[in-house]
């Protein structure tokens, strides 16, 4: 009989599989920046998205894979919309399948990326709003 998982290594494991975009953002600046990955739709990549993330949306994702390269254990961070949007759990479980050992999804998506106030790109070039308060102080 496997032992029940503590709150312990439930929240740990949690911490492993994704992270949020102020650390995402933290680690871009401190030069340890995963591979990012936008799994939405043309249609959303084109109105804005994470700037230097690779777009392969989600259904393509598998038949697409060769383009991470050939290092399973590289770090990548997948995302969809925002917490409404299950797509970068899927992306995650695909690339998780196909052996990516170090894939974690951004919790709050693209959403809370703009959100917080983190340069965004779309077709129109690049800019940054200013950061929601319910989501994230505002910064000098």
């Amino acid at each position: 009989m496997t032992p029940p998982l503590s709150a312990t290594d439930f929240f740990a494991a949690k911490l492993r599989f994704e992270t949020d975009p102020a650390d995402l953002a933290a680690d871009r600046a401190a030069g340890a920046s995963p591979l990012v990955i936008d799994v939405r739709s043309t249609e959303a990549w084109s109105q804005g998205h994470i700037p230097g993330a690779l777009h392969i949306p989600g259904p393509e994702l598998a038949m697409r894979a060769g383009e991470l390269g050939a290092d399973r254990g590289r770090a990548l961070v997948v995302y969809c919309w925002g917490p409404g949007c299950n797509g970068s759990t899927r992306a995650a479980l695909t690339l998780a399948t196909l052996g990516f050992a170090a894939v974690r999804e951004l919790i709050g998506g693209f959403e809370y990326w703009a959100r917080e106030g983190f340069l965004v790109e779309s077709s129109a070039g690049r800019d940054r709003r200013s950061p929601d308060p319910l989501t994230a102080p505002a910064r000098p």
